[in-house]
């Protein structure tokens, strides 16, 4: 009798072993300061893309020419408030659709540093927390305030099971989760926050998958931001020094490796600020000081993208930024190939072999020229404000469903105001600038910071309108639970018994028509001032070329059609050239994004730790 059960046994035993030699795996190996993928020892060149910042039909472009670049891996953030606009209503279709995103960066080849917040900064609106987080006004946000927990677990619930099914690990691109971020920067320095994310995360990723912090390379800033079981990694900048930057980790983290999860390739702007740029020379100096180290590195940003709609977030002291994100980055807003791109390339090109084939290009644009005025259309605009005398008000807290975009307040004088007469916003009360008309010929502008009081007349029953714009809420620093619309207007004796009443509103925007588009462009606004720009119905951005830097929005070729008429939407918030006969915008094939600028004051930043760097390249 011949019995087979032992030969099964091996055979069983030798498939197991078999299967935990292949099984993916990504962790951190203290005793030889590396990484360790499937085993062996791994250092990842990654770079920053935002998918939110661009139009799906060119994410497999873009991540195309990162890898080309020599990249291994991408990092990229999920702005919450992007995917949950209104409270359990959760989106991720279309240029929301997370999944697909990872799936092309695994079809590609490139791994992924995943940053799910739940606040991510990124010059996003209020850093990807989403507003209707202020309906309770005392709420503190980034910390174990009870309410924020309970949103942020619901959140991290629909979330954290779609990066599990996409970890390393389970066979997805993503190697390392990021557990809030910069945290070291905000005033709370709660630990039990932290902690509780730290919890949260694992609950729902598991015990094996790399959870990270990113902090400012400051001793200073690791004593809020790091926390035992997470590993600590720094970010810094061209011109730093790095051993000092990296010795700042090692306070953090004595073993491991080393990593600067956001080494700027360039740096943001603000709307009525010179267009910062970062010289190629001074960031291929330190990235390859950094790479010679044998340090892991991601290049924030490799492409920036664009703001469309109202996503721009602001600093404090509150300065805006524009509807571009093109970041002086080596991939252009549009996804160009630039000088920069080339030169980091050579640098990494010193430390891995690059990928065959190839180059795409970067992407054809077309000047379709000037277009002239075909129609105008009078929209209703329905608008829910209701404004006691003297009484907050904010689209944050009143109305649930308008996030973004414009609160008109209405009332009538009571008595005649022959003379000039102040309406003031004390407190900063106007979030972020009113546009003050009286029955209908405008009066004068508040904006925050800036204009705080103007002078009216008008007769009695005139009728005054304050349009209020929301032009992007703060992304950085204590000032985030970024109230908007307006807190309170100082009336005068004009305006005693005045009430401010819910109201229908008709705003008159120019539309334009044209056909045959098929090509990336750039429009711009000869002579106008002020505004937002739709294209068949697609929120452009806003455009502000009185102020500047930026001065065309871009376009992308899927946004245009090539078998109907095409529509342009304009909103003009100051003065268009209509009334004078040259009522026209302008598609070019050149992005002006660094025009000159109507300077409202150099805007310093109370984000030192990110700054500090680029002041010191630039003076």
């Amino acid at each position: 009798i011949v019995s087979f059960k032992p030969n099964v046994k091996l055979r069983l035993l030798i498939d197991a072993l078999a299967s935990y030699a292949t099984t993916p795996s990504f962790s951190i190996d203290y005793r030889q300061n590396c990484f360790l993928k499937d085993g062996e020892a791994f250092r990842y060149i990654s770079g920053s893309i935002h998918y939110s910042r661009i139009p799906r039909v060119y994410w497999k472009d873009r991540l195309l020419k990162m890898y080309m670049a020599g990249l291994n891996a991408i990092q990229t953030y999920v702005p919450w408030n992007f995917h949950e606009p209104v409270p359990g209503q959760y989106d991720f279709s279309g240029d929301r659709d997370l999944e697909h995103f990872l799936q092309l960066c695994q079809d590609i080849g490139l791994l992924v540093i995943m940053r799910p917040g739940p606040y991510i900064c990124a010059e996003w609106d209020m850093g990807g927390l989403p507003s209707w987080l202020l309906k309770k006004k005392d709420i503190v946000l980034r910390s174990s305030d009870p309410d924020y927990l309970a949103a942020v677990d619901k959140w991290m619930g629909q979330l954290l099971p779609i990066i599990n099914r996409h970890l390393y690990q389970n066979g997805g691109p993503i190697i390392t989760v990021q557990v809030e971020n910069e945290y070291g920067s905000y005033f709370a320095c709660d630990y039990n926050y932290m902690r509780h994310l730290s919890q949260l995360f694992r609950s729902h990723l598991g015990e094996e998958v790399v959870l990270f912090t990113t902090d400012g390379a400051g001793v200073g800033y690791l004593k809020c931001g790091s926390l035992q079981g997470i590993y600590a990694t720094v970010d810094f900048g061209p011109g730093s020094n790095v051993t000092a930057a990296f010795e700042a980790q090692r306070h953090a983290e004595p073993r491991g490796p080393l990593v600067n999860s956001e080494f700027y390739t360039g740096w943001l702007d603000h709307w009525g600020e010179k267009h910062v740029v970062i010289p190629t020379a001074a960031v291929v100096k330190s990235l390859n000081e950094i790479l010679e180290m044998g340090a892991n590195v991601n290049l924030y940003m490799f492409i920036g993208g664009t703001n469309f709609g109202y996503w721009n977030g602001a600093n404090s002291p509150y300065g805006p930024q524009p509807t571009s994100y093109d970041y002086d980055a080596p991939l252009t807003e549009a996804g160009d190939l630039t000088e920069k791109y080339f030169a980091i390339r050579e640098v990494i090109k010193m430390y891995k072999e690059l990928p065959g084939g190839l180059l795409p290009p970067s992407t054809p644009k077309f000047a379709y020229g000037q277009l002239c005025s075909v129609m105008l259309v009078i929209y209703m605009v329905p608008l829910c404000s209701l404004l006691c005398l003297i009484c907050a008000l904010n689209m944050d807290v009143s109305l649930s469903r308008q996030a973004f975009g414009f609160m008109l307040y209405q009332t009538v004088l009571p008595v005649n105001c022959l003379k000039p007469t102040p309406l003031s916003s004390p407190l900063n009360g106007v979030h972020d600038r009113a546009y003050i008309s009286i029955d209908g010929i405008a009066a004068g502008i508040l904006e925050r910071n800036k204009a705080l009081t103007i002078n009216i007349t008008g007769k009695a029953g005139s009728r005054v309108d304050v349009l209020v714009e929301n032009m992007g809420r703060i992304n950085y620093g204590k000032e985030i639970n970024d109230f908007k619309a307006t807190k309170t207007f100082l009336f005068t004796s004009c305006f005693s018994k005045a009430t401010f009443t819910q109201q229908r509103c008709s705003q008159k925007l120019k539309s334009f028509s044209l056909a045959f588009f098929f090509k990336d462009t750039y429009i711009q606004f000869p002579n106008w001032r002020k505004g937002q720009v739709w294209i068949n119905g697609f929120n452009v951005g806003r455009y502000w070329p009185s102020r500047g830097p930026q001065v065309t929005l871009f376009v992308p070729a899927h946004l245009l059609s090539t078998s109907v008429q095409n529509n342009i939407t304009v909103l003009e918030l100051e003065a268009s050239p209509c009334s004078s006969g040259s009522c026209t915008v302008e598609f070019t094939d050149t992005p002006v994004i660094n025009g000159t600028v109507k300077s409202t004051g150099h805007f310093k930043s109370s984000s030192t730790d990110k700054t500090f760097w680029s002041r010191t390249i630039l003076e």
